[in-house]
């Protein structure tokens, strides 16, 4: 079996380690092809289209590591806790997954245990290390989002999402509203899922972290999706070289932090 986590090497003294749970369309060969055809693998319920790319420039923009999974979100959803009902789809966007239809709790944990838990493991193991080192890490991780949801065309061209940690979305926001985007906070999705990637490894943690949401059909390609990662490195740069991004720093309700404009 593949390995099914893709670690990109950095400075661990970087300040921040980026992360993609949807980076791939891949499926183990232990698995076949889920019952579906290869066409299904290219669209946005199998992957973040975009998103790993995105990944892969940011961390090389700053030097920084990086975290991927390396199969599709149809064998399991990396960013889903683990008892949730949805970490193994069986329907996705009106698709049926015949070979996850008739998956039971056993095989349910089989997954988790080949292919969520290493990814988990390997992002809580790279955090250590560059705590260990210092300064903490900012965590940002990376999705897209499909421009068009049941028949209604999304606005936004990207959109921070996050829970009670403010110290990164709320100036992100800022500045790419500058730049000319039309910006979600926590639009299309919200940022607050008890048990998601980042509920375990950053705000149980007390580290600053945003969760990075670009429309597919903007970081389609990788020249398109590198051209997008230059914006979001510019808007991100400043809040990371801000020495209250790196404390580490438990947050309480979300009430009262949100003190910028929400106007898309």
């Amino acid at each position: 079996m593949d390995q099914p986590v893709e670690i990109i090497s950095g400075a661990l003294d970087a300040g921040v380690l980026f992360i993609c749970d949807h980076a791939a369309n891949a499926v183990p060969a232990e698995l076949g092809d889920l019952g579906l055809p290869a066409a299904q693998f290219e669209r946005h319920i199998a992957w973040d289209i975009g998103a790993a790319d995105l990944t892969r420039t940011l961390a090389a923009t700053f030097g920084a590591p990086a975290v991927l999974s390396r199969y599709s979100r149809l064998v399991i959803d990396i960013n889903r806790g683990a008892d949730d009902p949805t970490l193994v789809m069986r329907i996705s966007d009106g698709a049926l997954i015949p070979g996850n239809a008739a998956i039971d709790d056993a095989g349910i944990a089989r997954r988790r245990e080949l292919y969520w838990r290493p990814y988990r493991d390997a992002v809580a193991a790279r955090i250590d290390e560059m705590v260990a080192r210092g300064p903490a890490p900012a965590i940002v991780s990376l999705h897209s989002f499909t421009p068009v949801w049941k028949s209604v065309a999304r606005p936004w061209q990207i959109a921070a999402l996050w829970d009670k940690d403010p110290r990164i979305a709320a100036p992100m926001i800022e500045a790419l509203r500058a730049d000319g985007f039309t910006v979600g906070d926590n639009e299309p999705y919200d940022g607050a899922l008890e048990g998601d990637t980042l509920y375990d490894l950053a705000t149980a943690r007390g580290l600053a972290h945003v969760l990075i949401e670009a429309r597919q059909d903007l970081v389609a390609t990788r020249p398109e999706a590198e051209a997008f990662a230059g914006h979001l490195a510019r808007a991100l740069a400043p809040v990371l070289a801000r020495a209250d991004t790196h404390i580490i720093r438990h947050y309480g309700s979300r009430a009262g932090l949100r003190r910028w404009d929400r106007t898309p």
